[in-house]
């Protein structure tokens, strides 16, 4: 199967982690142990689940769960960051043990090693901030992410993943550009966002937590 090789070639040479000595993907990694996971009544749940993105043909070749993913990144249904279709799968099979390694490998922001990621200081300010803005901000979550820089076809990707539920849109959004940023996500460029697009009170918040959480740390 040689597209497949090139399927999980491609995904790895985006990651910026594997260009400097053995790293290894963590999202095909994660795919490797969803695949390894898989009974084979479930994996053909998962390819009749497929039927109207891959053709009969090849459903019919697919033997394991890393083939079928193999064709579904080829074709860009999955990919480390566009995970909403491997989410449903795992949905529709009833398989929450494997939609838990899938949350946390978007918890971690699909990042391979500590130099990819914010210390782990910034990562609980981020945490909080996150939690902040999320209980606070509906409709405005795409001007937020603009004025974060996001391209728009993320965000356009993300408003068809989640439609008409804006906290999950936000949610999404907002691990996606954490995900984007790697090392350099600071809490500091959400609040400088959310100034940007007057919702100072939404920032107000932010910082009066994180004041909050430094004075308890000490």
């Amino acid at each position: 199967m040689a597209f497949a090789c090139g399927a999980w070639d491609q995904d790895a040479s985006s990651h910026p982690a594997l260009g400097a000595g053995p790293t290894v993907s963590p999202f095909l990694s994660l795919l490797l142990s969803i695949s390894a996971g898989l009974s084979e009544a479930e994996l053909d749940s998962m390819k009749f689940l497929c039927r109207d993105k891959i053709t009969k043909r090849r459903r019919e070749s697919v033997r394991s769960g890393r083939e079928l993913f193999e064709i579904l990144m080829e074709q860009q249904h999955i990919g480390s960051d566009n995970l909403h279709f491997l989410r449903k799968l795992l949905e529709r099979i009833r398989r929450g043990d494997l939609l838990s390694q899938l949350e946390q490998f978007e918890e971690e922001g699909g990042l391979g090693t500590p130099d990819d990621q914010p210390d782990e200081q910034e990562k609980r300010l981020l945490k909080l901030a996150n939690d902040v803005i999320c209980e606070n901000i509906g409709r405005d979550w795409k001007k937020l992410l603009r004025q974060l820089g996001m391209p728009e076809v993320k965000l356009d990707r993300i408003e068809a993943d989640y439609q008409f539920k804006s906290y999950e849109q936000l949610v999404q959004g907002l691990r996606e550009w954490q995900r984007w940023k790697g090392k350099d996500a600071k809490v500091a460029d959400l609040i400088k966002a959310l100034r940007g697009c007057h919702l100072n009170l939404v920032a107000d918040l932010v910082e009066e937590k994180i004041s909050q959480l430094n004075t308890g740390a000490r």
